[in-house]
């Protein structure tokens, strides 16, 4: 049946000589014109025999794929939960406290091309069941690490980024495989609810285990062995419950072929050339960069506020710190996250009626708006503490907008067969660029900033406001960059769409060649070789 998981691990993850079943529809949704009221969307048996899915089991894959992502999200930002006792516990500066993310985001990057790769040519399902089978077996022993050895945090830190490398890049493909239009937008937004859920749980379950245990030490040990429990289970779940769908096949026209992988040169090359993902890639490199930087500093900053405000005793050597901070962080997390990407897919699907550039410019809206409320959360935190988590609210719900708008972007921008190369391309330059170095640049800002006053709790707090305050500048340009998909959007979209269902082929590097009289004979030569 088609869409079984019949082929082995490494080796071709769908029969690329099936095509659709007859009389299937076109390109649905995104593609064509947006303004259609009618587009060619298969009803649920078409889709059904195109992916040989169930309704019922096609949701219950994506309810799989959530669940993986949240305990990814939880078991990430379960430090920054504990960010303030683990500095009094290895004696670290701010600088150092941000290799703890950096280091892990530094290693999800330099491996989410390798499964990017791997995710477009072979069966998807087994690549991600290895990755967190391995994740899993990391996260076991990563609390119980000496206080001389600080460098050994950051290894298991490290390792932990290979399982969520070999995830990230290849679930949101999965979800295009199964779903067209409205229904993959809607999917999208459940899977990438649990990222602000995940990492609002993530502080919340550090902060709250290690409060009642009194040792950080403990909030990492509960939190990561149940990460490891529930790891377990989801390797179970991805084995048993996930099948692998044929690629496209629900974008393609009934007569059309089937789309094959290219090389990855050529993948890198066609990428390159789609403005519509660049740009879109780097708008939500700005989205990494601010978001990287507010999970692991905003609780510390809030620590340090509510100190100069007098609310707080200050954390001292050997003491734990006592802050509610984490908690009330975690919570505001959670509740902006579900807020932000319902309203963003929301808009997003009520402004396409009318404008097929909605996509790009609800993100930019998102990330524009929110600029001033976090420069706003940043200024006031020496004078109210309620004002700052306000503003903090406002700006992380507009921040959220844009999580589910962008995978819809690439999804459609960008050919089945390269698709996770594409999520892998997007994770290298949004950490690369955004959250890999954001946590320690504004670690190593603040330290800077400290040594050049005297010290105190004051300056403590101010070197770190004003390190911060950078992340508003970084997300307005972020909305520049969406502003600039806006332009291109239609026409990749509309490429993209042509090109699936066979109606357009790209040049291969011989069709750059031309035929030349060369000692008596006819030679295809590049045409850069001909001077004219």
């Amino acid at each position: 049946m088609s869409g079984s998981d019949t082929a082995p691990f490494l080796s071709q993850a769908d029969d690329t000589g099936d095509g659709p079943v007859p009389g299937t529809p076109g390109l649905p949704g995104y593609m064509g014109n947006p303004k259609s009221e009618n587009p060619e969307v298969p009803d649920r048996e078409r889709l059904q025999r195109i992916t040989g899915l169930s309704a019922g089991r096609s949701a219950l894959i994506v309810a799989v794929l959530c669940y993986i992502n949240l305990l990814n999200y939880m078991d990430r930002f379960t430090v920054a939960g504990v960010l303030p006792d683990i500095e009094q516990f290895f004696d670290i500066g701010d600088s150092s406290s941000g290799l703890i993310q950096t280091v892990f985001i530094s290693s999800y990057m330099v491996l989410a091309p390798v499964f990017g790769y791997l995710g477009d040519r072979y069966n998807r399902k087994y690549l991600m069941c290895g990755g967190i089978a391995f994740w899993s077996l990391v996260t076991l022993g990563s609390s119980f690490i000496p206080r001389e050895r600080f460098w050994l945090l950051l290894l298991t830190r490290g390792l932990v980024g290979v399982g969520e490398a070999s995830y990230s890049t290849i679930a949101p493909t999965l979800i295009a495989d199964l779903f067209v239009a409205d229904q993959r937008s809607r999917m999208l937004s459940v899977f990438y609810f649990a990222i602000p859920v995940g990492s609002g749980l993530g502080y919340i379950a550090g902060s709250k285990v290690k409060d009642m245990a009194g040792d950080w030490h403990w909030a990492l040990r509960v939190s990561l062995v149940t990460t490891w429990g529930l790891g377990v289970v989801a390797v179970l779940l991805l084995f048993l419950v996930v099948r692998e769908p044929p690629r496209g096949a629900v974008e393609r026209l009934s007569d059309s072929p089937p789309l094959n992988p290219t090389s990855w040169w050529a993948d890198l090359r066609a990428l390159a050339r789609n403005p519509s993902f660049i740009l879109s890639s780097l708008g939500f490199t700005a989205v990494a960069f601010v978001t990287g930087s507010l999970a692991l500093w905003a609780p510390a900053f809030l620590l340090r506020s509510r100190v100069v405000l007098g609310e707080t005793p200050p954390c001292l050597p050997g003491d734990s710190c006592s802050s509610s901070d984490s908690l009330i962080f975690g919570l505001i997390t959670c509740l902006t996250g579900v807020l932000g990407v319902g309203l963003g897919v929301e808009f997003s699907r009520r402004l396409r009626r009318s404008n097929p550039r909605a996509d790009p410019l609800v993100c930019a809206a998102g990330l524009l708006g929110s600029a001033p409320f976090l420069f706003l959360s940043l200024a006031c935190a020496r004078g109210s503490i309620v004002a700052t988590y306000i503003f903090i609210f406002i700006g992380e719900t507009l921040l959220s907008m844009n999580w589910a708008i962008v995978a819809d972007i690439l999804l459609y921008v960008v050919i089945p067969t390269r698709r996770s190369t594409a999520e892998a391309f997007q994770i290298v330059l949004s950490h690369l660029l955004g959250d890999a170095g954001s946590p320690y640049l504004i670690g190593l800002i603040s330290d800077r900033l400290r040594r050049t006053w005297p010290p105190s709790f004051l300056s403590e707090f101010r070197a770190l406001q004003f390190s911060l305050m950078l992340c508003a500048f970084v997300g307005a340009l972020g909305g520049a960059a969406f502003l600039g998909t806006a332009i291109f959007i239609e026409g990749d979209r509309r490429r993209a769409q042509l090109h699936v269902q066979g109606l357009l082929h790209e040049a291969r590097p011989e069709d750059d060649r031309i035929v030349v009289p060369q000692r008596g004979r006819s030679t295809r030569v590049p045409v850069s070789s001909v001077l004219i």
